[in-house]
């Protein structure tokens, strides 16, 4: 009875904050986009709070251990933040667990990315429980469950309008490129995969991409990025959309 209790305050709970997340999404102000149908409209931002929320909860004791192994092991802060751009391009703060250390050469300046990313670092990205912390993200509304994922605030000069449209909506946790090759295939076949997300969202779709990304998370595909790089070079801008 206990269980069942818990298990029922928690959907409880979640419900409530997806109740509120919906309403204020649609009172909310929206950009161009125009949504593809009632799911995306009217469910989507409403069941990523619910399912967030859920997940936060249930999750809370692997969150907690996971930071006191990354305080131990990396140090303090837990916590990387970062400044991403969001759905039209609003800048938000994306919270992760920390995977690299603060390494630097002689010269006080910091060691390459993978020079930097100890073995408890890349366990932590091959599992994805670096980004866990995301949930918070995505019960505030700065993301959601299933979109493109939040790139570098710098690229957004360097996106081309085909590129640019995946921030027509919020940015995911996992999404069509990320069970399409993750780090694996190149900057342009990633933002194809997202524009195409942005102009055909489902509750099947997106049902269809967190099945696969759980079954890219157990195989562990595409988790680096080119040859000898821990995670993927650079987006400096492409020259021109092709397809």
């Amino acid at each position: 009875m206990i269980v069942l209790k818990i298990i029922l305050w928690i959907i409880a709970i979640a419900a409530a904050v997806g109740v509120v997340a919906t309403v204020a999404d649609l009172l909310g102000k929206r950009g161009g986009h125009k949504p593809y149908g009632p799911y995306e409209r009217f469910v989507k931002r409403g069941l990523d709070a619910f399912l967030a929320t859920g997940a936060l909860i249930v999750l809370s004791p692997i969150l907690l251990v996971t930071a006191v192994l990354v305080r131990v092991k990396l140090g303090s802060p837990v916590l990387f933040t970062q400044e991403r751009p969001g759905r039209d391009g609003k800048i938000f703060k994306l919270y992760k667990f920390r995977t690299m250390t603060d390494a630097r050469d002689e010269n006080g300046e910091l060691l390459p990315d993978d020079q930097r990313l100890p073995a408890f670092g890349q366990k932590l990205r091959s599992t994805s429980l670096d980004e866990l912390p995301e949930l918070i993200n995505m019960i505030k509304g700065d993301m959601a469950v299933v979109g493109p994922r939040p790139l570098l605030v710098r690229y957004l000069p360097r996106y081309n309008a085909h590129q640019a449209r995946r921030h027509e909506v919020r940015p995911g946790f996992t999404g069509l490129a990320q069970v399409h090759g993750r780090n694996a295939i190149s900057w342009e076949e990633k933002f194809d995969w997202d524009v195409k997300y942005v102009d055909n969202i489902t509750f099947k779709g997106d049902l269809q991409i967190i099945i696969d990304t759980v079954k890219t998370v157990l195989k562990r595909e595409g988790i680096s990025g080119a040859a000898g790089e821990a995670t993927m070079t650079e987006f400096m801008g492409s020259e021109e959309h092709n397809g």
